[in-house]
């Protein structure tokens, strides 16, 4: 890439000169760590179910360059092109996700899973960063042409989505996906009041939620008061904290993989921490915040109304899932099952991942006059 020079007019040399180099140094580096917990948490995982010590190690060292791959090729691309890779993105996931509770095979009580030969497919993951660019060109094409109910429009495929997670039910992925929407219609420039409005809405749907669906009341209480019922897992990873301290116990080390069933996937961030201590669970917290915050201010500089909103909610989105799941893990929230992006083993959370990280790269990219909508 340094023998790229900055008068090369190539496809690739027009990217190498105005991609974020710094933002995709840093999620290199997630990658990196996401190929190292492979390693540290899965072969525990997969012996105990009766699996090759290596078989999901295998996997995912397959899902990562490949994903790495799809993330570089999509950010490659114009914003006129992202908008349709989201829309086409958008209209297949969302057709594939009403389809899951009908097609797909129920595992812990919710049927959000395709299966395909050697794959299980999640479409709500794909549905998430290809519904935020849609919403995106939504809410800019609501501002800049007079007339165009943009923000109407939106809001009634977020309800389809919010239907489609429902049924599954994934009331997580759901509250990621308002929260998600609601600030980019702030940052399109939703008035102070609407927010305030639409913040006591959101309210009420969560205690709705918490009304209607038993889990969620499951986890609401023994997240309050973890007397109240079963908090293994929780436990289980505090103490995977505890034991890892500042400097961890080493590569290889740790005990927690050995009896968190979820230690490769949702508990990941456990094994990082007894193995590798708090210093490296601290880098890793790093590199998320960096991605999220280079991007926003990459935005500040920005002035097409399309890539400011859909690029916020494509960052937000992202900042949002690794708080989640590190939240639950430090037992700062509720649990909720949901991946660390680019860490924990799962091949549509990667895919996912790469895809919506792949449009964030290509829309802030410093803009070309070919580049242009």
């Amino acid at each position: 890439m340094t023998a790229l020079a900055r008068n090369d007019s190539s496809r690739l040399g027009r990217w190498w000169f105005t991609v974020d180099r710094w933002m995709l140094a840093t999620v290199g580096l997630l990658i990196v760590v996401g190929m190292l917990s492979s390693l540290a948490a899965s072969p525990a995982v997969a012996e105990r179910i009766g699996l090759d010590a290596f078989a999901f190690v295998r996997r995912q060292m397959l899902f990562l360059p490949a994903a790495a791959a799809l993330m570089l090729a999509v950010s490659l691309l114009g914003p006129r092109a992202i908008r349709r890779l989201a829309l086409a993105g958008f209209l297949v996931s969302l057709g594939l996700t009403f389809a899951a509770p009908l097609l797909g095979p129920e595992i812990k009580g919710a049927r959000r899973w395709i299966s395909l030969p050697g794959l299980s497919l999640q479409p709500s993951e794909f549905l998430k960063p290809c519904f935020a660019v849609v919403t995106g060109w939504l809410f800019a094409e609501g501002v800049q042409t007079r007339g165009f109910p943009g923000a109407a429009i939106a809001c009634l495929l977020l309800g389809a989505v919010l239907v489609a997670l429902k049924l599954q039910p994934d009331i997580g992925m759901a509250a990621v996906v308002l929260a998600v929407f609601l600030a980019q219609w702030f940052v399109a420039g939703l008035r102070l009041v609407w927010v305030a409005l639409l913040a006591g809405l959101a309210a009420a749907v969560a205690v709705a939620a918490y009304v209607m669906f038993p889990h969620v009341q499951s986890r609401v209480a023994r997240f309050l008061d973890p007397s109240s019922g079963d908090t293994y897992q929780i436990d289980r990873a505090l103490q995977a904290f505890a034991y890892g301290g500042l400097l961890g116990r080493g590569p290889g080390e740790g005990r927690v993989k050995s009896v968190l069933p979820d230690a490769h996937a949702d508990f990941v961030f456990a094994v990082l921490g007894e193995e590798f201590g708090m210093l490296v669970c601290l880098f890793v917290l790093a590199l998320f915040a960096f991605v999220v915050l280079r991007a926003l201010l990459r935005l500040l500089a920005e002035t097409d109304m399309f890539v400011i909103v859909a690029g916020a909610g494509l960052a937000v989105q992202f900042g949002l899932q690794a708080f989640i799941n590190m939240g639950s893990t430090l037992h700062l929230i509720p649990t909720k099952g949901m991946t660390l992006p680019f860490i924990s083993y799962g091949g549509s959370s990667v895919f996912a991942t790469a895809l919506g990280l792949g449009m964030l790269l290509a829309l802030t990219r410093r803009r070309t006059r070919s580049d242009l909508p």
